[in-house]
């Protein structure tokens, strides 16, 4: 009887997490346990694993809203992505230093966040079935606008603008003296060359535990139900415009936030078309995960982050220490647009 029923539990597991996802769990196992016979450091490659997952995480949960109201995945990330650029490079124009200049590129990109999120909730509203089949254009055109007023908006901290021409921002913007590793450092702990940084991690799960309450909230069920059934959510006395542009307003702040934490781990701020390569890693994070178009949960982002970021963390090390060759991009390339595609193509399934 309990062998039944150990074996109805297994099944039942296996088919939340779907095959696609053991096979790449699997893969992955394999290839940290393979890191120690072929000189790859075991702690060094987790250390890795947990950064990458730490800088991602928070930019993987700004999908969840805008699926969860049926605008379906954010495509046009990059203007929450600016939003936080924004923030970034004003809190240092202003001349805040040290953790408290995190605070400030936070607060500071909010405002630009909720005027971005709604005009692009606004537009989405318009085109309400088709969101994905624009949302990429939205996002590129944001990113190439940026490029322009990147050396056009009148910046001139020595810090960050070019130094011969006292106009425009470089591409690269170090942040040694202002927010780098601010969140790494809390707590951070060192085993020999195992290190995880903390704080940061902390900071990602504050902040699904908010997004957790707030889907469980009147609000968060009212998002639920438009993303269901827009016109059963309509009958039911909901304003289903206003909460699908919430919800837009909540990812693109999220993306903000994300962009914030994945430059404090980085170290450096990275403008001009940086941002045009976050996106489709983001969201094939979350679909691998198991999220779909229209469901999407704490779980999916949880698994995916891991599972995404440590093939790209791992594949290109072992790969490299088996044939004693340096083509770690050209496998990390591989490997990030083979997981983009299958995330793409792939049917729904798996963890709900």
């Amino acid at each position: 009887m309990y062998q039944v029923a150990y074996a109805d539990a297994l099944r039942y597991w296996l088919g939340k997490m779907g095959l696609p996802r053991l096979i790449i769990a699997g893969f992955l196992i394999l290839l940290y346990i393979v890191a120690p016979f072929v000189g790859a450091d075991f702690a060094t490659q987790i250390t890795n694993t947990v950064n990458r997952f730490s800088w991602n995480a928070i930019l993987v949960l700004a999908m969840v809203p805008m699926v969860h109201s049926g605008c379906g995945l954010n495509f046009g990330l990059p203007l929450g992505i600016i939003s936080g650029l924004l923030g970034a490079t004003l809190s240092i124009q202003f001349g805040f230093t040290g953790a408290f200049s995190f605070v400030m590129a936070i607060v500071i990109a909010t405002p630009f966040a909720v005027v971005f999120g709604t005009g692009y909730g606004a537009l989405l509203n318009k085109i309400k079935g088709g969101e994905m089949m624009i949302a990429t254009y939205v996002g590129f055109s944001a990113i190439s606008f940026m490029c322009m007023m990147w050396l056009l908006l009148p910046y001139t901290s020595p810090t960050m603008v070019w130094g011969l021409s006292g106009s425009g921002l470089r591409p690269t913007i170090s942040l040694e003296g202002f927010y780098d590793q601010v969140l790494a450092k809390i707590l951070h702990i060192k085993v020999g060359n195992l290190e995880i940084p903390t704080g940061s991690l902390l900071f990602f799960v504050l902040l699904a535990f908010l997004m957790w309450l707030f889907l469980r909230t009147k609000t968060g069920t009212a998002m639920t139900a438009v993303g269901s059934n827009r016109v059963f959510a309509q009958a039911a006395g909901i304003n289903v415009d206003r909460t699908r542009t919430l919800s837009v307003i909540l990812s693109t702040w999220l993306g903000a936030v994300g962009i914030l934490v994945y430059q404090q781990g980085f170290g450096f701020i990275q403008l001009y078309t940086a941002p045009t390569n976050m996106t489709l890693p983001t969201v094939s994070a979350i679909l691998i995960g198991g999220a779909s178009v229209n469901k999407a949960s704490i779980p999916n982002v949880i698994i995916g982050t891991i599972l995404f970021q440590g093939m790209v963390t791992m594949t290109p090390t072992i790969v490299n220490a088996v044939i004693r060759m340096d083509i770690s991009e050209v496998v990390r390339v591989i490997v990030t647009q083979g997981m983009i595609l299958y995330a793409l193509t792939r049917k729904t399934e798996g963890t709900k």
